[in-house]
């Protein structure tokens, strides 16, 4: 059958509960609202689910037009407000700096509560993750098939690896040959550039953040001698060449 999008899924703070989703608008920065904010320790170095497995238990979700920003924690407790601007400060995000502006209100307290370490919210000011070379990732059913496989299990919930755009109707790690060539997805069209390599949030459970698959042991044993431009490579990552709203069910084509 023809490749198309099976899935699409998102996420209002980085390291938090991914959050699948009918749509999303691709745009030069990654799709709109995606990791939007990210939370950053008392060093100024941002965090996420690979040192804190509890962000994966929160669930975020902001209301762009009212400016309003929800987190549901476990417990069932609620906070919510409206964001308000606050000042601009450089970060370390992974190995790089990147502008932010402090975000102030509830939830900086409610999400160190959580965690148990004294956390700040920050508004990025930049592309998420690898910035815009690397604003859409992808990742095949079949993939994840093989994966579980691996595994021994009956199935590895996509949401593990945090991508933007699930796939079916390709062979098994297809994606890989993807890396220096271009594919439309809908009316959006990406330029992928790497592999990308994984790391220890891919063995915790998506949503409730514990350690409970040896993903990277798994990729290790079957993927791990393979030249790529990430070690322990699963998906690919890209840059947006075309925006566009894509949907489940939109068409995937490699472009000649």
């Amino acid at each position: 059958m023809p490749a198309a999008v099976t899935g699409l899924a998102i996420t209002v703070i980085k390291g938090t509960r991914l959050r699948p989703v009918p749509e999303v608008t691709l745009e030069a920065g990654g799709a709109r609202g995606d990791r939007r904010f990210y939370v950053i320790d008392e060093r100024g170095r941002m965090v996420n689910g690979k040192q804190l497995g509890e962000l994966t238990a929160v669930v975020a979700d902001y209301a762009a037009d009212e400016h309003t920003l929800t987190l549901s924690f476990p417990d069932g407790s609620i906070v919510r407000d409206r964001i308000e601007a606050g000042d601009e400060l450089t970060t370390r995000f992974y190995s790089r700096p990147r502008r932010g502006r402090l975000v102030g209100g509830p939830w900086a307290s409610a999400l160190s509560d959580h965690v148990g370490q004294p956390l700040r919210l920050v508004e990025s000011l930049g592309s998420v993750d690898r910035g815009a070379r690397g604003a859409a990732s992808l990742i095949s059913r079949a993939s994840l098939h093989r994966l579980s496989q691996g595994a021994g299990e009956p199935g590895v919930d996509v949401r593990r690896f945090r991508m933007l755009i699930e796939i079916d109707g390709v062979a098994a790690h297809a994606e890989d040959d993807w890396v220096g060539r271009r594919v439309t997805v809908g009316p959006a069209r990406i330029a992928f550039h790497g592999h990308v390599g994984r790391c220890l949030v891919t063995s915790r459970d998506p949503d409730s953040g514990e350690i409970d698959l040896p993903t990277l042991d798994v990729l290790r044993d079957y993927r791990g001698e393979l030249e790529t431009t990430e070690p322990l490579p699963f998906g690919i990552y890209g840059e947006v060449i075309q925006p566009g709203r894509i949907r489940i069910g939109d068409p995937v084509v490699l472009v000649p």
